[in-house]
C-alpha cells in the first residue's frame, strides 16, 4: 500500500505501571488515545502473560498525545516505546520522521492488508455511524441530513480533535457523490460543530440534536446505559478507520512482544469485549452493517488541504 501520512490527534494523560516479560527488569512506556478501558483490558492480559514486565500509560486524545509528541521530541527525543492510536493518518506522520521501527510481528499477517503498513499495524476498527434521537426519523441516506427534518439539529465531531472524525471527513470529502458541497449543504442546513463524538452523543440523547456523526460503540453504550437514541448506518454505510499499533525505534523486547500480543486472538477478544470490532477475521464481533472507507494515501497527502476547506463552514 502507499504510504500514508498526517499529523497525529490530541489525548489527555493517565500513567499506571504494571507487571510483565521474562526479564524482571524490563518495561515499556505505551502512548495511547485508545479508550481507557480497552487499553486496560489488553495491557491487563499483556502483564499477565510476562509478570515481569512494567508497562507505563500515557493515554491522551489525539490532538493531546500530538502535542506531547511534538514536545518531546524537540527536548531531544521521544520517551514512548509503543504508539498505539486512534487513526492511520495520525501515525504515517511518524513513519515518515523515521520514528518507527520496520519488523515484522508474529500475527501480523492475520491482519488485512489494507490494515497494515511496513512499520504499522490495524489493532481495530472504529466506525463513524448516524445517530439519531428515538423521536426523530432515522436518516437512510446521509445526504438525509441536510435536509429539512434535520434543520439546525445535526451535531458533526470536530475533525481536527478526533482522529475518527477526520477519517470520515477524509471519506466524505473525496467521495464523488458527497464532497464539500455536503459538508456545505450541513452548514446551510445549521449543523453544529462539536468536540468529540461522545458529545455527539450526549447533545442527541438530552435533545439537544435531532441527530449526529458518531462513534458506533459511543451509540451503543449509551443505548445499553437507557439512553433513548438509535443507531443508522446510512446509505452508503458507516465509514470505517482502522487503530494502528507501532514500535518507536531503539525500544527493546518487550515494546515488540506488546505489539505481538496485541494481534494475538486473546487481546483482540479482550479488544472485542470492550466494545470495538476486532481487526482479525478469526475473532467473534456481533455486530454487522454496511462500511465504506476513506482513500488512505490521498487523505494523507490532502490532510492540511481537506481541514482547511472543512473550516470554511464549520471553524476553527
Amino acid at each position: 500500500m502507499p504510504r500514508l501520512r498526517l499529523a497525529l490527534s490530541a489525548v489527555v494523560l493517565v500513567a499506571s505501571a504494571c507487571g510483565g516479560g521474562d526479564d524482571a527488569d524490563a518495561s515499556l512506556r505505551l502512548y495511547t488515545s485508545v479508550t481507557q478501558g480497552t487499553v486496560d483490558a489488553v495491557v491487563a492480559g499483556f502483564t499477565e502473560r510476562n509478570p515481569g514486565v512494567a508497562v507505563e500509560v500515557f493515554r491522551a486524545p489525539t490532538g493531546e498525545l500530538t502535542a506531547r509528541i511534538a514536545a518531546e521530541e524537540r527536548e531531544g527525543g521521544v520517551r514512548a516505546d509503543v504508539l498505539w492510536l486512534t487513526d492511520p493518518l495520525s501515525m504515517q506522520q511518524y513513519a515518515e520522521q523515521g520514528l518507527l521501527a520496520a519488523w515484522e510481528p508474529e500475527g501480523a499477517a492475520a491482519v488485512p492488508e489494507e490494515y497494515r503498513e511496513e512499520m504499522f499495524w490495524g489493532t481495530r476498527l472504529l466506525t463513524i455511524v448516524a445517530v439519531h434521537h428515538v423521536d426523530v426519523p432515522a436518516p437512510e441516506s446521509w445526504h438525509d441530513l441536510t435536509g429539512p427534518a434535520y434543520a439546525g439539529g445535526v451535531a458533526v465531531p470536530d475533525p481536527g480533535f478526533a482522529g475518527s472524525a477526520l477519517g470520515a471527513l477524509g471519506y466524505f470529502a473525496l467521495a464523488p457523490d458527497f464532497g464539500f458541497g455536503w459538508y456545505e449543504a450541513l452548514a446551510a442546513n445549521g449543523a453544529v460543530q462539536v468536540s468529540s463524538p461522545g458529545e455527539v452523543v450526549t447533545g442527541v440523547a438530552e435533545g439537544r440534536f435531532a441527530a449526529g456523526m458518531t462513534l458506533a460503540s459511543s451509540a451503543r453504550n449509551a443505548i445499553a446505559d437507557g439512553s433513548p437514541i438509535a443507531i443508522a448506518s446510512p446509505d452508503p454505510g458507516g465509514v470505517a478507520v482502522y487503530s494502528p499499533i507501532a514500535v518507536v525505534t531503539g525500544s527493546g523486547a518487550a515494546a515488540r512482544d506488546f505489539v505481538e500480543f496485541v494481534l494475538t486472538v486473546e487481546a483482540q477478544e479482550a479488544i472485542a469485549a470492550t466494545g470495538w470490532q476486532p481487526i482479525r477475521d478469526d475473532v467473534t464481533w456481533p455486530h454487522g452493517g454496511p462500511t465504506v472507507a476513506p482513500d488512505w494515501p490521498e487523505v494523507v497527502d490532502r490532510r492540511d488541504e481537506l481541514l482547511e476547506e472543512y473550516r470554511r463552514y464549520f471553524g476553527g
